[in-house]
């Protein structure tokens, strides 16, 4: 199922939120672990004290006790002994026999509010008691029963996390407001990144980011304007090409309109007006003189066929389909020797460059064919070599690698590349591949060389 798993918060919560959401968590979890960690020590802590503060008393009892005379009326003193302990904060101490006494430990005053019943619980501080057996002279005059009463501990400990619960509260207030002010100014110049690849996303490919920055963000910034400068090489690049290319179709269309006015049109006149005669002689019974204007029309349709066959050959490699990559090239080689016998031609293909795709096949064929009218038109070579090999390459399955170099004359100093080699230079990378122009040995004659990823052959 789509969306499986996805948090139901992460479109609606920004990042600035969700930082802040993790130092409150962060600050939350601290005081939970403080929290118990103190809880522990002060329940400890206030065991301790009790068992003191019984310690204490029984020891003061037991010593005031046996300093008491038995003739001079020890009722009275046990009383005022137990009274003594009225400001005592940890005991409940109460005389039973002659005489009942009972003092209760001062409560001290919550400045915040008394302790819930689940701190106490939390604090899990168990009272202790202890019995002081009076017996005086002899006589047993009953027993001061001495009880531990931690509540006001407790009520301490509860009015001291108060005080820092307060403490931290007015200090992670101002903390939050600072990380959300500082986190706002931190990630500014990522709003102004995202407004940057909503322009890039609209074509304005002008965009570029500035001012001081952190590393980090410095690095992102770096990246996003070299990636807004390549895409505007690319789309001046693509404008640059599509001009050429309409450049280049016009000056087809312009050829074929030539070759069809100057080529044809005659001819076809001409038949039309040999059928003209034709039509007038046999009207008039001239039948003798038929025959010469049918030879001529004949004459006239052969010369359309060739030139029909040579305009369809520059629009589609004529036998490529047909008998396949390399006899089509060893035709077009057949086809440039009979018009420069004195030129040696060299020709040597892998047989992996055939039985490919129909575009790596008419690729290779353009990359020859613009080759050699460039070399025998311009360049007046003694040999024209043609090489089509495989290369192996573990990360890119193989690849074919085209050259055509002659000895001619060259490319002369200054001169830039046709539009036959400039149109073949942007289908092949196009396909993935790169071509190259480069002088030949000693500076004499030209090499083309084209590198077609193998990969097409299989893919297309």
């Amino acid at each position: 199922m789509r969306g499986a798993g996805r948090n139901p918060w992460g479109s609606a919560l920004s990042l600035r939120l969700r930082l802040i959401g993790l130092v409150a968590l962060i600050f939350a979890v601290s005081l939970g672990l403080g929290g118990t960690v103190a809880c522990i020590s002060a329940s400890r802590s206030i065991e301790r004290e009790m068992r003191a503060a019984l310690a204490v008393a029984q020891q003061t009892i037991a010593a005031s006790v046996a300093g008491l005379d038995p003739d001079q009326h020890p009722e009275r003193e046990l009383q005022r002994l137990v009274a003594s302990f009225r400001g005592n904060r940890h005991l409940r101490v109460s005389l039973e026999g002659k005489g009942s006494e009972v003092t209760l430990p001062a409560a001290d005053a919550a400045p915040l509010s008394r302790a819930p019943s689940w701190f106490v619980r939390l604090m899990a501080v168990p009272p202790s008691s202890a019995r002081v057996p009076l017996l005086i002279g002899g006589r047993d005059y009953g027993v001061i029963t001495l009880e531990t009463v931690p509540h006001n501990e407790i009520l301490e400990v509860w009015n001291e996390f108060g005080d820092s619960s307060l403490i931290l509260a007015l200090f992670s207030l101002p903390t939050v407001l600072l990380i959300y002010v500082f986190i706002g100014r931190a990630l500014r110049p990522l709003d102004r990144m995202a407004g940057g690849l909503a322009r890039v996303g609209g074509g304005d490919y002008s965009v570029r980011l500035e001012g001081a920055l952190p590393p980090e963000l410095s690095r992102l910034r770096d990246s996003f304007n070299r990636m807004a400068a390549q895409l505007a090489e690319m789309s001046a690049e693509n404008r640059r090409l599509n001009q050429q290319l309409l450049g280049l179709q016009e000056q087809e269309r312009s050829e074929l309109a030539r070759d069809l006015h100057d080529e044809v049109g005659p001819f076809l006149f001409a038949i039309n007006l040999d059928a003209a005669n034709i039509r007038r002689h046999a009207e008039a019974g001239r039948v003798s003189l038929i025959a010469g204007h049918v030879e001529a029309i004949g004459e006239a349709v052969a010369h359309l066929q060739r030139q029909v066959k040579s305009m369809l050959g520059r629009l589609r490699p004529i036998g490529l389909a047909e008998f396949g990559l390399i006899e089509a090239i060893t035709h077009l080689v057949d086809f440039w020797q009979r018009r420069h016998p004195a030129v040696e031609f060299r020709l040597r293909i892998a047989p992996e460059a055939e039985g490919g795709s129909e575009l790596m096949e008419t690729t290779i064929y353009r990359i020859v064919q613009e080759c050699l009218s460039n070399a025998l038109r311009h360049g007046r070579p003694g040999r024209v070599e043609i090489r089509i090999a495989h290369e192996t390459d573990a990360e890119e399955g193989g690849r074919l690698r085209v050259t055509v170099s002659d000895d001619g004359e060259g490319m002369p100093s200054g001169a830039g590349l046709g539009y036959g080699l400039l149109g073949m230079g942007e289908r092949v990378r196009a396909m993935g591949g790169k071509l190259s122009v480069a002088g030949g040995p000693g500076g004499a004659g030209l090499v083309v060389t084209a590198e077609l990823p193998l990969a097409l052959q299989v893919a297309a």
